[in-house]
């Protein structure tokens, strides 16, 4: 089960006008800050936990919405942005507001179920209609007639997850211990970039829109919401055999919520989302789940797929963003030759 981008529309369309009702009503209000292209998840998830929480406290709540690439939110936190919450798409960018700001707790990955992420997805392809240049694997994409547009890694989570991906994919063909080749595949593959945009929402727009690219490389959810979105007969989906494995951690932002007084309702918000009927609705919007009644519901929508994860890929996140995405590190290095 899927939206329509019809039912989809209505539906966006019905959660803005309930927020604008609740907006001078509410007992209470939040921030969640998240990633760019979570926008109509959350605006469609808000209003569902709002009538959970009404249920359950009686006490009308209010959610704001903010999206950005992930990484420049968490400095918009550090900043002073007041979100009590984050549902972010990469581990790095919750972890910072611990490093750098001690605004989280060190083990903020404890506080709710697997490892603090309610959902995941993998990288996938979306290619134009009929697939006119037959793009099947990651091996295809660093042939001289492909084209490629996806967010650039330094800014943006969806990017180095993209990145990751590549180099999983290249290391299981070449062999772990084949650096060079390794390296080779990457400099093809980042060569072949045609435009890098800054966030995911603006790769879609590059590709869908602008009509630049014959590949947009993006998680796998977002592809099928686009395809929805934009027309199923002008695009086709393709989840390569190898990926990787996003996750998508949230974190309540205690510093801020304890200040808000909103810790009790900014912990319920982010645990709701394990519930049967969020997983469900996660589902809808096309990203894997946990709960195993919502999988068998929806196992014909998701392709089974060897997702790596990032710590067999590169060793962690922190070694990751140490050797690869820091100014002068692997991809610098790579974009340079």
């Amino acid at each position: 089960m899927t939206f329509t981008p019809r039912a989809l529309k209505s539906l966006v369309g019905t959660v803005l006008l309930s927020g604008a009702v609740h907006a001078s009503a509410a007992d209470q209000t939040i921030l969640n800050t998240s990633y760019d292209i979570a926008r109509e998840l959350f605006a469609t998830y808000n209003p569902t936990f709002e009538k959970h929480w009404l249920e359950t406290t009686g006490k009308t709540i209010e959610i704001k919405q903010s999206h950005a690439g992930s990484s420049k939110q968490a400095n918009a936190i550090m900043n002073g942005l007041s979100a009590d919450v984050v549902t972010f798409n990469q581990v790095t960018d919750v972890q910072v507001l611990h490093d750098k700001a001690k605004m989280i707790p060190a083990d903020w990955k404890k506080a709710f179920p697997n490892d603090s992420s309610p959902y995941y997805s993998t990288t996938a392809f979306l290619v134009r209609k009929g697939n006119p240049k037959n793009i099947q694997s990651w091996g295809d994409l660093v042939r001289d007639d492909v084209a490629l547009v996806f967010p650039n890694p330094k800014t943006s989570g969806n990017g180095r997850y993209t990145y990751l991906a590549a180099q999983g994919y290249a290391q299981k063909t070449f062999g772990k211990d084949q650096e060079a080749a390794v390296d080779d595949f990457l400099k093809t593959f980042l060569k072949n970039v045609a435009v890098f945009d800054t966030g995911g929402r603006g790769a879609t727009t590059t590709f869908v829109e602008r009509g630049i690219g014959d590949v947009l490389i993006t998680f796998e959810s977002e592809v099928n919401n686009i395809r929805n979105q934009y027309g199923a007969d002008e695009y086709q989906v393709v989840v390569p055999k190898t990926s990787i494995l996003a996750e998508f951690p949230v974190a309540v932002v205690e510093k801020n919520a304890k200040r808000n007084d909103s810790e009790a309702v900014s912990h319920e918000y982010l645990n709701y989302l394990y519930s049967e009927a969020s997983q469900r609705l996660l589902a809808g919007f096309n990203y894997r789940v946990h709960n195993e009644v919502v999988k068998a519901e929806f196992a014909e929508q998701f392709p089974e797929v060897t997702l790596l994860t990032v710590e067999e890929i590169a060793g962690g996140w922190p070694k990751a963003t140490q050797e690869i995405f820091k100014n002068g590190g692997k991809l610098d290095q790579l974009q340079r030759r």
